[in-house]
């Protein structure tokens, strides 16, 4: 405990060296038995310190005890509130209700927290008439922020007019481009012509925004990693960069072993490390691994940072430990948008629907302002429960209450919930009414829905639709053919095939990974690589005479029908996830929960094996597919059979 009397200077060391919310609180009443509550510079250090620690409630109190903010206690709260809303409202209210000036810093932090073009514009202007715009630090983030929302015309010409440029300024300008798909010649001569030594962040913004059109330039991360191998002056930012761009190309193992590099050094990692790799953890379900990120960040204090504890529930639930997600939620001070959306869409992917619903009308009930990722969790989650009603009325209050343009994604959501229970003319006719041209995203999830009920009418014309919009894609074709195979319409489903088979189309093979001991295994089917292979396929044909004994038949129609029945079985017998699950029976102790993940859709044989082979064996087994987790237990799924 601090005591007696503390001199200012004092007081603002102990502040620069506080790293959490308890002990930022004890220098605040410090600050307040000493008499520098009103001291504006120790305000303004404890202010900023506060959201450094993620504290924004407290910061905002904090604002609002000082009786006259200077401009720059004011451009600490602009900043440290954006993107929030609350950003522009300080803003707004330095505009309306003070005589102080803004200044390039309350200008530059006030655009880049603009949430759309228009007010962009508004402050572009202010910034004109006050004499701001030709800063270098507001110009960057004005062509920040009309790249953001794809006004690249408007942020070439800010960029042209600037009197200086630094390699900020290029690299914002460089990634603008970038993000919106600007690979023209003009791009390649701004990047490669322009800048005579383009650093880390130059290539970095290749890196993150070539896979914008859904093709990651492998060349480009390359050329970024040499010259990050190069660089004899590396700082945290480029351990940083580099770390982020492996894990949002899905680079996830590359970055993991790149995050072991730097813990090996003298570097140490930082927030923006941390949420960096376990972004990565929750791609890759690495678990394990995540579970040490979790200990090193109890290490480092920094559970009490709002944006790294938000990543690790984001981690523990897309890795499969929903309970430890929740009590993540539950123990933390201070929540944002960003944190509810977070564990509404994790109760969602496991299929707690009405989870997921509770803890939407609580995020309503304490006043959070939910945004459409909020909706489209929700939505989410309705789809994946059968909860029909509660999705038609959330989507409704989303456009009507709250004024929130669905976007595709949403419409998608709304098909699912009503295919997936069966009302497939209502869902037709959804789409029919779209105010806006239905995708791939649409038609792809009324496709899936057909499977589910074997409508091949209405699968007929989702189809259509498909090869029109995305002819490249091997998945449709092949789910049509197997909502032949189901309708015994064997022809049309080997007609299908044929297609696929001349235009030379290939799926995505499907593998399936296990972590036993910290150790990734991963199985593609009929696997024949692994060491224990031999233990595995004993102990499948073991477990799949049992399950026969309790009435299980290999789910064959989707299987090509020119096989014979015993082929068909064989083949279903060794897909990847069976061999997963059966090496976890033989690697681990009795009764211990088994974690596997698959890279595609669990198709409906590995779905009902799953369900006897958790009853035979008394064990837990969660799988998480493309789409969502299965908990299996005692011969039942989580999901109701409904996926």
């Amino acid at each position: 405990m601090i005591r007696g009397d503390i001199s200012r200077n004092t007081l603002l060391a102990l502040i620069s060296k506080a790293c959490t919310l308890p002990h930022l609180a004890e220098t605040h009443a410090q600050l307040i038995r000493n008499g520098y509550h009103h001291d504006l510079a120790t305000v303004t250090k404890l202010t900023q310190k506060l959201f450094d620690v993620g504290a924004t409630r407290h910061a905002r109190a904090l604002f609002f005890s000082v009786p006259k903010p200077d401009i720059f206690l004011f451009n600490v709260l602009i900043k440290g509130f954006s993107p929030n809303a609350s950003s522009i409202s300080f803003y707004t209210h330095l505009r309306k209700n003070t005589t102080l000036s803004p200044d390039n810093f309350t200008y530059a932090f006030a655009i880049a927290a603009s949430p759309d073009d228009n007010l962009g514009m508004c402050l572009h202007a202010h910034a004109v008439v006050d004499g701001f715009a030709s800063n270098l630090f507001v110009a960057s983030n004005l062509v920040d922020v009309y790249c953001k929302f794809s006004r690249v015309a408007y942020a070439r010409k800010v960029f042209d007019k600037m009197p200086e440029r630094d390699t900020v300024s290029w690299n914002t300008m460089i990634t603008g481009l970038v993000r919106n798909c600007c690979y023209d010649d003009t791009f390649r001569v701004l990047l490669f012509g322009m800048i005579s030594k383009p650093d880390l962040v130059s290539y970095n913004a290749m890196i993150s925004g070539f896979s914008c059109n859904g093709e990651t330039e492998l060349n480009e991360i390359d050329l970024a990693r040499q010259l990050f191998d190069e660089s004899s002056g590396k700082t945290v930012a480029a351990w940083n960069a580099m770390i982020s761009g492996y894990t949002q190309n899905g680079l996830t193992e590359t970055a993991i072993t790149l995050f072991q590099e730097m813990m090996a050094t003298d570097f140490m990692p930082n927030p923006v490390t941390i949420t960096s790799i376990l972004s990565a953890c929750a791609q890759l379900g690495a678990l394990s691994f995540g579970k040490g990120v979790h200990q090193l960040i109890r290490s480092k204090n920094l559970e009490t940072n709002i944006y790294v504890s938000t990543a690790l529930i984001d981690m523990y639930a897309k890795c499969g430990n929903i309970s430890e997600a929740w009590q993540l939620f539950e123990s933390m001070s201070e929540k944002n948008t960003v944190t509810w959306n977070t564990m509404i869409f994790g109760y969602g992917l496991h299929g707690y629907g009405h989870d997921a619903l509770e803890l939407f009308n609580e995020m309503l009930r304490l006043e959070f302002q939910p945004s459409s990722v909020t909706f489209l969790s929700v939505l989410y989650a309705c789809s994946h429960a059968g909860m029909v009603r509660e999705g038609d009325e959330i989507f409704h209050a989303m456009v009507n209450k709250y004024r929130i343009e669905p976007l595709a994604e949403h419409y998608a959501c709304m098909v699912d919930i009503l295919g997936r229970a069966g009302q497939l003319e209502r869902a037709l006719e959804f789409i029919r009414r779209m105010p806006v041209e239905p995708g791939p995203a649409v038609w792809g999830t009324l496709l899936g829905a057909c499977m589910i009920h074997k409508d091949t009418n209405i699968a007929r014309v989702a189809s259509e639709k498909l090869f029109e919009l995305d002819p490249g894609s091997v998945g449709y074709y092949v789910l049509l053919s197997n909502i032949y195979s189901v309708d015994r319409n064997f022809p049309k489903a080997a007609s299908v095939r044929e297609v696929v088979k001349k235009r030379k189309l290939s799926k995505t093979p499907g593998c399936t990974l296990i972590e036993i001991n910290g150790s990734p295994h991963i199985f593609v089917s009929g696997d024949r690589s692994h060491s224990q292979t031999e233990a595995i396929y004993a102990k499948l044909e073991k477990l799949t005479g049992k399950m026969r004994e309790m009435g299980y038949q290999s789910e064959t129609v989707t299987a090509l029908h020119d096989v014979e029945e015993e082929e068909k079985e064989l083949m279903f017998n060794v897909h990847s996830e069976k061999l997963a699950i059966a090496f976890g029976l033989i690697t681990t102790e009795p009764g211990a929960e088994i974690r596997i993940i698959k890279n595609l859709r669990v198709c409906l044989d590995c779905h009902t094996a799953t369900k006897f082979i958790s009853k035979i064996t008394e064990r837990v087994i969660v799988v998480r597919d493309a789409n969502r987790f299965h908990h299996f237990k005692d011969g039942i799924c989580s999901c109701g059979d409904y996926w």
